[in-house]
């Protein structure tokens, strides 16, 4: 009599996902958090007046950094007040709740600030902040 010989039932080695899907999804979380927080790095670097309680902005339409000496930066280019200021009049025409944040420079004068703010005003810009360090 023949026996017959029994077969295994093993099964062929696999590739288990379930452990690369988390890996990939939590990889996926620490991009968006630190994407998140690269947000507010500036191109223009100003040394900026500290204040103890500040408040952080969470969206703002336009950075417009003032240097020491006056000179103006939208973002990271250098424009003249009056171009500034005709952009800014079409920005509000497009957007009626339109924000600047103002970076003025620790040794900008006052008297520059205050003329920026006050220009801004007259183009139609309502929602203005103050960057500061804390």
């Amino acid at each position: 009599m023949m026996r017959r010989r029994r077969r295994s039932l093993s099964t062929a080695p696999g590739l288990m996902l379930s452990p690369m899907i988390d890996l990939i999804f939590l990889l996926l979380v620490f991009f968006v958090v630190s994407t998140m927080y690269m947000s507010n790095i500036q191109t223009i670097p100003v040394v900026l007046p500290k204040a103890e309680h500040s408040e952080h902005v969470k969206k703002s339409g336009w950075t417009v950094t003032v240097k020491a000496d006056g000179t103006l930066y939208l973002a990271d280019e250098r424009i003249t007040e009056p171009l500034l200021l005709e952009r800014m009049r079409q920005a509000v025409a497009n957007d009626p709740d339109f924000s600047v944040m103002l970076r003025g420079e620790k040794e900008a004068s006052y008297d520059i600030i205050m003329h920026l703010l006050d220009a801004c005003k007259g183009a139609g810009v309502t929602r203005f902040s103050l960057a500061t360090d804390r």
